[in-house]
């Protein structure tokens, strides 16, 4: 028994009529005959009566029916989900994403999957420091990687998504929180302060970023409390335990307590990138960056 014996007899079945059925199978109607009598032959049971006049489905065939097109549909189905999988429409992506990406670009970037890639069902994973969402990509735990430069891994393929302006995170009673909102901060400003700062020891992007700043301004930061998550970073901030240096979209946590300056250069600016495993690149990765890439 092959698809196409269920194939034709489903024609045959609803047409109630070999001709109209041969027609509709773009096949001679001799043929589908002869293919219905192997199917009868094969499952030793009538399920169609014929006559000059008409043909009838007999309960046998009835049921069966109702079996065949429950099969058929199915396979039917499993078709289009695999043309879908392998167009990138359909499937599973799992996305990694650094602490102040997650509160801002991340809902924007779910929110559009789901408008242009509706039957995609998307995890994510925030508050990921890049290390580790290198190694999950490396293991496939995750398809797609939203980190900070520099990227340096092999294996990697890195695009560019935007240029994120590092701003001062400051506790509200800062006497530095009364200056002008648009107001620069010389990072040399802070050599006395206590810092609040993502793990270091090559975990975290920011963390290297503040201390190579640090050393051409003339001095090493004093790390009070080192976090992973920004969320706890930022509370750290507004509980008045440090100052921080974070990325602008950031502020989009709004939490109470916190002020924002802008930073004057050197450091005036961080990449956020998108990074997926050359090796494990699909339709569905590139799709998914393309909608990225729309938003930015």
């Amino acid at each position: 028994m092959e698809l196409r014996h269920l194939r034709y007899f489903r024609a045959v079945a609803e047409e109630l009529h070999f001709g109209r059925a041969a027609q509709r199978l773009h096949i001679a109607q001799p043929p589908l005959s002869q293919q219905i009598r192997q199917l009868e032959d094969e499952l030793g049971v009538p399920l169609l009566v014929r006559s000059t006049r008409r043909v009838e489905l007999t309960a046998a065939g009835e049921d069966y029916l109702r079996q065949v097109e429950a099969i058929l549909d199915s396979v039917d189905a499993a078709a289009r989900r695999a043309q879908r999988i392998a167009d990138g429409r359909q499937g599973n992506l799992a996305i990694g994403c650094v602490g102040s990406a997650t509160y801002s670009l991340l809902p924007r970037f779910v929110r559009a999957l789901r408008d242009e890639l509706p039957d995609v069902d998307v995890s994510v994973r925030g508050e990921m420091l890049a290390p580790e969402q290198i190694g999950a990509l490396a293991s496939g735990d995750i398809d797609l990687a939203l980190l900070r430069m520099p990227v340096e891994t092999r294996g990697l393929i890195v695009e560019s998504i935007r240029k994120d302006r590092l701003i001062v995170a400051l506790p509200a009673d800062h006497p530095l929180a009364d200056t002008p909102e648009e107001q620069f901060v010389e990072l040399a400003a802070l050599r006395s302060e206590d810092f609040i700062s993502h793990v270091g020891g090559g975990r975290s992007v920011l963390s290297a970023v503040l201390a190579a700043a640090a050393e051409r301004a003339g001095f090493v930061p004093r790390i009070r409390h080192e976090v992973e998550e920004t969320s706890t970073l930022v509370t750290l901030v507004a509980a008045g335990l440090g100052v921080a240096i974070v990325p602008e979209p950031t502020s989009a946590l709004g939490v109470a307590g916190v002020v924002y300056r802008p930073l004057a250069a050197p450091i005036a600016h961080v990449d956020l990138v998108a990074a997926y495993a050359a090796a494990r690149r699909t339709p569905l990765v590139d799709r998914a960056v393309a909608v990225l890439r729309s938003l930015s």
